[in-house]
This record gives C-alpha cells, sequence and structure tokens, in this order.
C-alpha cells in the first residue's frame, strides 16, 4: 500500500535558481526567495527542478541548494521536495541518498532523459531507485516534452503497486486521458499534481491533488490560493483566479523557461535575470509582452 503522506496537497514551487552576474549561486537572493514563498502561503517547496536550471549546475551545487532550502524552510513550517533525478540510475541514488541526508522530506525523480527508456527500462529503473531509498517518499515526474520518453498510466499504476514509498506523480504530458486513468485507477493514498500551472485547476476538478508550479515564483499568493480555493471545491472563486493568472501562465513558455519566469522576476524587483548557458535572456519582443502582462496583473492586484 502506498505510504500516506498528508503534506503532500496543494501548491508547490519548482524554485528558480538565482545567479549572479559571474555565473555563482546568489545565496542571499534565494534564501529571501524561499521565505517569500512560504509568507505569501507556499509550504511546499521543490528546488534543483527544471526551473532550477538543475541541468547546468554540478552536484555539489544542488546539493548546496537543496540545504539551503531545507534550512529556509524547516524554520517557516514548510516542506522539501528535492529534484534528484537523471538519466544515470545508479547516480540518482546516490543523490538521492544524499538529498535525504540534507534533510529532504521528499525526492522529485524525471524519467531519464536522452536514453529512451521503454516502459520496462522505466519501471526498472525508478523500481531499483525506490528500492535502495526505502521509507524516503519518491514523486515521479513525468515530462515528455523535455525527456523523450513518456511514463505510462500503466506504468506509473505499477510502480506505485510495488513500492509504498511511491508516493506521486508530477504529470506534465498534456494528456489528459492518461492523466484520468492515473486518477481512477490509484491507490488509496497515491497523490496526483499537475506539472503545468494551466492544466491545474482542470486536473484538480478531475480529482488531482496539488500543482507545481512555475508561475508561483513569480506570485506565490494569488497561485496558492487558486490551487486552496480548486482543492475546497471553490471552484467559481478558483476559476476567476485562473484567468487572471492565465495570461503569465502562458507566457512563463513563450522562450524556454525559466527565461521568461526570471525576466519577470527582475522586473519585480526579485533577483538578477542571468541565465546559465545554454539558455539566454528572452528576447527584446518578448520583454515587451512579458511586461504588457505584468503590468495588467498589478492592475488587477487588489481583486485578486
Amino acid at each position: 500500500m502506498t505510504t500516506k503522506v498528508d503534506w503532500m496537497r496543494g501548491c508547490a514551487t519548482a524554485l528558480v535558481t538565482p545567479f549572479r552576474k559571474d555565473g555563482s549561486i546568489d545565496e542571499a537572493c534565494f534564501r529571501s526567495l524561499v521565505e517569500r514563498q512560504v509568507n505569501n502561503g507556499v509550504r511546499l517547496l521543490v528546488p534543483c527542478g527544471t526551473t532550477g536550471e538543475s541541468a547546468t549546475m554540478s552536484e555539489s551545487e544542488r546539493l548546496h541548494v537543496i540545504r539551503m532550502t531545507v534550512e529556509v524552510a524547516k524554520k517557516l513550517k514548510g516542506r522539501v521536495i528535492a529534484g534528484t533525478g537523471s538519466n544515470n540510475t545508479a547516480a540518482t541514488i546516490d543523490f538521492t541518498r544524499k538529498a535525504r541526508e540534507a534533510g529532504a522530506d521528499a525526492a522529485l525523480i524525471v524519467a531519464p532523459y536522452y536514453n529512451k527508456p521503454t516502459q520496462d527500462g522505466l519501471f526498472a529503473h525508478f523500481s531499483e531507485i525506490a528500492r535502495s531509498v526505502k521509507s524516503f517518499p519518491i514523486m515521479l515526474y513525468n515530462v515528455p516534452s523535455r525527456t523523450a520518453s513518456n511514463i505510462s498510466a500503466e506504468t506509473t499504476l505499477k510502480l506505485a503497486a510495488k513500492h509504498e514509498n511511491i508516493v506521486a506523480t508530477k504529470e506534465a504530458s498534456g494528456n489528459y486521458s492518461q492523466v484520468m486513468e492515473i486518477i481512477k485507477n490509484r491507490l488509496k493514498n497515491f497523490k496526483i499534481f499537475s506539472g503545468d500551472d494551466a492544466s491545474a485547476l482542470a486536473l484538480i476538478a478531475l480529482g488531482a491533488d496539488g500543482l507545481v508550479s512555475v508561475c508561483a515564483n513569480e506570485v506565490p499568493k494569488e497561485t496558492s490560493r487558486m490551487v486552496e480555493k480548486a482543492l475546497d471545491g471553490a471552484y467559481t472563486a478558483a476559476r476567476k483566479l485562473h484567468y487572471q493568472l492565465l495570461p503569465l501562465m502562458e507566457a512563463n513558455f513563450i522562450e524556454s523557461s525559466p527565461a521568461p519566469c526570471k525576466f519577470v522576476m527582475k522586473e519585480m524587483g526579485l533577483l538578477e535575470e542571468n541565465l546559465r548557458l545554454p539558455l539566454v535572456s528572452v528576447t527584446k519582443e518578448t520583454q515587451v509582452k512579458l511586461r504588457t502582462i505584468t503590468e495588467a496583473l498589478r492592475g488587477r492586484a487588489a481583486a485578486v
């Protein structure tokens, strides 16, 4: 039976990693951003995911970011779901153990990218990880647009049935039929999170348990409120918030994420707009679009 993890519900933020111009991690800024999240209603923090540019970070840097997140979150009663996945099973096991030792509450483990494993390969990969970090909660991360492989509903359900510490999935496949199959046939206590801001309301209405959000980096209070309203069944209020935030949700992916998000956060005075290659800052044309959207949001702030 799936381990019950009561706290794994609601809005989780896929944290950006702020960098200085020289490429180093801006530690003071990062700590401030984590505090801002929890102080604005977000209780689940996800460092070192796609939005955090973890693919360009060394292992020591990722572990340091996880430790900083844990340090700040624990003081404010937040929870940490650390991104620990890679396309190397042994390396993923090793780093997941290190994240657990650093104080993370759970791991977010992406499907292996580039290798393009079969469903049998995906099952074997996640099974080996689950067996190697027993009693440590694991959230699967299915994002075929980035990994070139899809964790099918059948494989997700098999993994949940086989390993009690595989407790959730972050679904960013964009395939509603697949997500509904998981929701319909899941074991008791298994959680489903939307991996896409724009799909969160619809998936929660279908039975999902929360959202791992990019948008919450910019507007944590509003995004967490939307998720909370939806989970409470207050769909009229949730729908209003959803449509207010939708332009920003979509704009965050005009160019490769997290470049648009970092531009918006720079405009808000939250960080310097520095990315690590091969990601670059958004174009002038995208800047104009993002400024228009953020100005409209500011105008509605009182209503939101």
